[in-house]
C-alpha cells in the first residue's frame, strides 16, 4: 500500500561555521543519505516530502496530512534531543519509524543506559559518571580507561587522548571533555579486544542481522584501535591510516556469535527500542561481549553506515531495508486501526464535562 510519508532529518552543513568544533554536526545526515532514503521510498511507490527538523516543523506538519513520518532527525540541542521530533509527532498523533521517546532519550545518556544494562544482566564495562571535573576517580576501575562525553553520539569527544593509563591523565581528560562539551563525563574501563556491531531489526520478535566485525589492525599508523570521532568521520582515508576492515559476518565461533547476539537483543529490549537499533560491543579475550552502548537511531548512509552493511550481509538490498522499516510502521497503523474500530463499536454513550465541576456527565 502506498503512503504519504514525511521524511524528517537534520542536515550537515556543507561548511562548519567559524568557531564551531569540527565534530559539532557529526550526528547529522548528509544530503546523500537523505536523497538515498527518499529515492528508496519512492521506488517502493510512496509519496515522499522531506523536511528539516527546525523550528517551523510543527507548522509544516500541521499543514499536511501525512500517513506517517520516516524519522532520522537527531534534534538540535539538549540532552534528550533525539527524542524531540518523536515527542512532537506523538503530540500531533503522527506515527513514525523507529524507537519511541523514552528509548531515544535514555540511550543518549550513556551512564544511565549502562545502569539499566547492568540491572538487566547485560555485561557492560565498569564505569564512573562525573557530573563535574572536581571528583575523585574510583580506585576499583582498572586501567586503561576511556573518557567520553556522556550525552553525545557518533564518536563525538573521543580521540586518541581519550584512552588513559593513570589517574592523573584520566582526571585531566575529564576536565578537558567537561570544558569543551559542558555536560557530565563518562569514564569506563577500556576493553582490549574485538570491536563488533550488531544490528537488531523487527518487533515481536526482534532478530539480529549478521554480526559486523570492525578490524582496526590496518589503522595502526593512526594510533586509534577503536571508534573515535575521527575514525567515524574519515574512515576510508588511507592518508590518515583510517581504513578499518569491515568483516560481516564476523570471525566468531557459533558459540561466541550466539552469546553476542543474545547480549544485543537483551540490550535492545532493556532500553525499550522499537523497529531497529545498533548495539556496539567489545569482545574480550575470554569471549565475554561487553555492550558499550546502543543506538536506537542508527545511521542509514547506504555506503558508510554499519546498519546497511549488516542488512546487505543478510541479503537485504538498501531499498528492501527501507521498505522493511515502512512495513513495521504499517503493522502499527493496522493494529491502531483495529483497536480504534473495536473501541468505537463498544463505546459507551458520549460524555461531556459539566460546567463548574469538571466531572464527566453522560450526554
Amino acid at each position: 500500500m502506498p503512503y504519504h510519508i514525511a521524511l524528517i532529518y537534520n542536515l550537515k552543513p556543507s561548511v562548519i561555521p567559524p568557531g564551531m568544533a569540527p565534530d559539532a554536526y557529526s550526528e547529522f545526515d548528509s544530503i546523500q543519505t537523505v536523497d538515498a532514503i527518499a529515492e528508496a521510498l519512492r521506488s517502493l511507490g510512496h509519496r515522499v516530502e522531506g523536511v528539516e527538523a527546525a523550528s517551523d516543523l510543527p507548522s509544516w506538519l500541521q499543514a499536511r496530512r501525512v500517513d506517517f513520518a520516516f524519522n532520522i532527525a537527531e534534534g538540535t540541542q539538549g540532552q534528550s534531543r533525539e527524542a524531540q521530533v518523536p515527542a512532537l509527532l506523538e503530540f500531533l498523533g503522527i506515527p513514525y519509524t523507529g524507537s519511541g521517546v523514552l528509548a531515544l532519550a535514555l540511550a543518549l545518556d550513556k551512564a544511565r543506559t549502562k545502569q539499566i544494562l547492568r540491572e538487566s544482566g547485560v555485561p557492560t564495562p565498569n564505569f564512573q559518571r562525573f557530573e563535574n571535573p572536581g571528583g575523585t576517580l574510583n580506585p576499583d576501575l582498572r586501567f586503561p580507561l576511556i573518557v567520553k562525553p556522556n550525552h553525545e553520539g557518533s564518536g563525538k569527544g573521543i580521540s586518541v587522548s581519550s584512552v588513559v593509563e593513570n589517574a592523573s591523565a584520566a582526571l585531566g581528560q575529564v576536565r578537558r571533555v567537561h570544558e569543551q562539551y559542558r555536560q557530565p563525563v563518562l569514564v569506563e574501563e577500556f576493553i582490549e579486544g574485538t570491536e563488533l556491531s550488531v544490528g537488531v531489526l523487527g518487533n515481536a520478535p526482534a532478530e539480529t542481522l549478521p554480526i559486523l566485525e570492525i578490524d582496526f589492525s590496518t589503522c595502526e599508523g593512526s594510533g586509534e584501535s577503536f571508534y573515535s570521532w575521527r575514525m567515524k568521520e574519515h574512515q576510508g582515508n588511507e592518508e590518515l591510516h583510517l581504513t578499518p576492515a569491515f568483516r560481516c559476518p564476523a570471525r566468531l565461533s557459533p558459540e561466541i556469535a550466539l552469546r553476542v547476539r543474545e547480549a544485543a537483543l537483551q540490550a535492545h529490549r532493556a532500553v525499550g527500542c522499537r523497529d531497529f537499533s545498533r548495539v556496539d560491543v567489545r569482545l574480550d579475550a575470554s569471549g565475554i561481549p561487553h555492550v558499550l552502548e546502543i543506538n536506537p537511531l542508527p545511521g542509514l548512509d547506504p555506503l558508510e553506515s554499519n546498519f546497511p552493511r549488516m542488512a546487505a550481509a543478510a541479503g537485504l538490498q538498501y531499498a528492501q531495508l527501507i521498505g522493511r522499516l515502512v512495513e513495521l510502521v504499517a503493522v502499527r497503523l493496522k493494529e491502531n486501526s483495529s483497536i480504534h474500530s473495536s473501541s468505537v463499536a463498544g463505546k459507551a454513550p458520549a460524555a461531556s464535562v459539566a460546567e463548574g465541576n469538571g466531572r464527566p456527565v453522560a450526554a
